[in-house]
């Protein structure tokens, strides 16, 4: 295999789209979903454990990861791959949407990002050029540009000025990751829901010349119809032959509508969330195991699903240990989770390498028409 990033497209079936992102540490079959680890785990997961369900790729946050324990120390542990025992592809994010979460705490200038920690008020600068050498010291395989990602609604002029800032930050962290053979430099596409700045910062991007793109700015308090109304276009402005990667989706209507729409890469917290919080979801909807209802049924969450949570105990005994407040719950319900979004993706892969996505869809919303089974 080629020590360069590459990404090989096998089929399409309307606008959606199946291939192989290849890179030295491993294949990422697309379209994927990529778990998120925070703070260099998967939480309630062991590294093993989320390869089992079918991951292929990782999440990595530069901002969480350069407060706590910092890349200068993970850099001296070997980096972040043998750090969390994790030998597969990892992709980090910028540390630009978390710093803009840091509103009240953050002065936004040319330079980058003056911001205070939250975990011990210290001030930090964050720019284009310390999150590429950030994550260089992380070794992150897949690395993200720095941008900004304004909140919406926000007025067209203020989403015009945040992504042509962006634009600029683009090409600083073009020329600050340089050349670097078996590691891939991603830019994101910034313009709100308006057709004109999108296509925009797509033809910057182009003209820049990155290894994959990200539709950023979305899933931000625009809701589903909204974003579905910008990814009916926008993967179009993108080259055919580079990954794109939708940032922060989402729930699995939403990972469908997005397939559906030419989108080859998600990442997001939802099923260890969820997990955690006593959510499961399952190919019928999601299941709240706290509700009383649960406390007798010795049924599994999920009678077609084959992780360990549904193959090995009952919805009654979840329920207990939710309501116990035990560790094994959201242990159980995670791995239940991340299983049911590889197999998700799975399916999607295979209904659009055998052109039939349509019916897969169909399927796929019948089903989650139906809701969850009926107690006994």
């Amino acid at each position: 295999m080629s020590e360069r990033f590459h990404f090989t497209l096998h089929a399409t079936d309307g606008r959606a789209r199946t291939g192989t992102i290849h890179t030295p540490r491993g294949d990422i079959r697309t379209p994927a979903f990529m778990p998120v680890g925070t703070a260099a785990t998967v939480k309630a997961m062991l590294p093993e454990s989320v390869r089992t369900t079918g991951a292929d790729i990782l999440l990595g946050n530069t901002y969480h990861l350069m407060l706590r324990p910092g890349a200068e120390r993970i850099a001296r542990l070997g980096g972040l791959h043998r750090f969390m025992n994790w030998d597969r592809p990892i992709l980090t994010d910028s540390g630009g949407f978390q710093v803009m979460s840091l509103a009240a705490l953050r002065k936004l200038t040319e330079d980058g990002v003056t911001f205070s920690s939250h975990i011990d008020g210290s001030r930090h600068l964050l720019s284009p050029e310390t999150s590429m050498e950030i994550q260089r010291l992380l070794g992150s395989d897949i690395v993200m540009c720095f941008d900004e990602c304004p909140a919406l609604p926000a007025t067209e002029e203020a989403v015009a000025q945040s992504m042509r800032l962006s634009m600029r930050w683009a090409q600083r962290s073009r020329d600050a990751f340089g050349d670097r053979p078996g590691h891939a430099l991603f830019g994101i596409m910034q313009g709100g829901v308006t057709p004109e700045l999108r296509e925009e910062s797509a033809e910057a991007l182009k003209a820049i010349g990155f290894d994959g793109y990200a539709i950023g700015g979305l899933a931000v308090g625009e809701g589903q119809a909204a974003m579905f109304g910008v990814l009916d276009y926008a993967p179009g402005f993108l080259p055919v032959d580079k990954p794109r990667y939708l940032m922060g989706v989402g729930k699995p209507d939403d990972i469908v509508g997005a397939v559906q729409r030419g989108v080859d890469m998600m990442d997001c917290v939802l099923p260890s969330r969820s997990g955690r919080t006593g959510q499961a979801w399952t190919r019928r909807g999601p299941v709240a195991i706290k509700n009383a209802r649960h406390a007798d049924d010795p049924r599994p969450l999920d009678a077609d699903c084959t992780c360990p949570a549904c193959t090995g105990y009952s919805r009654a005994y979840l329920h207990h240990v939710f309501r116990a407040g035990e560790m094994i719950s959201g242990m159980l319900l995670t791995w239940h989770n991340l299983h049911y979004f590889q197999e998700l993706m799975a399916g999607l892969r295979a209904a659009i390498a055998q052109g039939r996505l349509d019916d897969f869809v169909a399927d796929f919303h019948a089903l989650r028409a139906q809701g969850d089974i009926e107690p006994l």
